[in-house]
């Protein structure tokens, strides 16, 4: 089907799923247009992950419709996602940490290439060059060599920036991009996202709980409450925002006294 929309990237029309007794999604609608950067924002357990996690074809959802660049997308599987140019990243790492920096990339390369089962070519000699550029992007060039599982935890999360910019995404999602990084990291990684988006026009959508880093960052913001969206707009627009205040913004200047 397709989606009278045609000229978002993405958008979900009544978006529901539970577990049980739980309505984890209860009926989302998302518009996301080509070059934007949205933050998805809530109280923990307000459904962000698992909207995520509905969109990218990780979970089947209960009723609604998810479209991608016009077309209906509903219940494919990630790899198909992918492969159409929707990528993502997860709150933990999705490394191999035996690998370098370097193979890590050239796997990803090979596998958005489908050529991870060609067995006539050593794998160590395809998309070098390629892989070089991404680890140079995110600002890994001089750690190529190094296995990324002792790499820093910063530097970890640029690597699997570089593996998910592997695939050739128009959409790229990120579940959390600084979760377990310093203060001063969150600002960097999400500006060096920032400018790799404006640089490839591609548009990201994160969640994120440094409300620094979103009102720094995101040029619009849809805020999750009990599974809903209570409130979207700039970070101007949600910041003023009563009922934001009131369910989060509030609650969370309360907590950190």
């Amino acid at each position: 089907m397709a989606d009278p929309s045609g000229a978002l990237v993405l958008r979900t029309v009544g978006l529901r799923k539970h577990f049980g007794g739980v309505q984890a999604v209860n009926g989302v609608d998302l518009a996301v247009p080509e070059g934007d950067l949205r933050a998805i924002i809530g109280p923990n357990g307000a459904g962000k992950t698992t909207l995520f996690n509905l969109i990218t074809g990780d979970l089947p959802h209960d009723s609604g419709q998810i479209f991608f660049r016009g077309a209906e997308v509903s219940g494919l599987p990630p790899q198909a996602l992918c492969r159409r140019g929707l990528a993502r990243t997860f709150q933990v790492t999705s490394i191999f940490r035996r690998l370098t920096a370097l193979e890590n990339v050239q796997t990803a390369l090979l596998t958005h290439h489908r050529r991870h089962l060609d067995i006539f070519r050593p794998a160590r000699r395809l998309y070098r060059d390629e892989a070089m550029i991404l680890l140079d992007r995110v600002g890994l060039g001089a750690q190529a060599a190094k296995p990324s599982g002792i790499m820093s935890h910063g530097d970890q999360r640029r690597l699997e920036l570089a593996l998910a910019l592997a695939s050739e995404p128009q959409l790229l999602m990120l579940d959390e991009p600084t979760a377990g990084m310093a203060p001063r990291e969150r600002h960097e990684i999400m500006a060096l996202a920032a400018a790799i988006a404006a640089d490839a026009r591609l548009t990201i959508v994160f969640t994120e709980h440094d409300m620094d880093v979103v009102f720094a960052v995101a040029r619009r913001i849809s805020v999750l409450h009990q599974g809903g969206v209570i409130a979207e707009g700039t970070p101007l627009e949600v910041r003023g925002d009563p009922e934001v205040q009131r369910v989060y913004l509030g609650h969370r200047s309360k907590t950190a006294h």
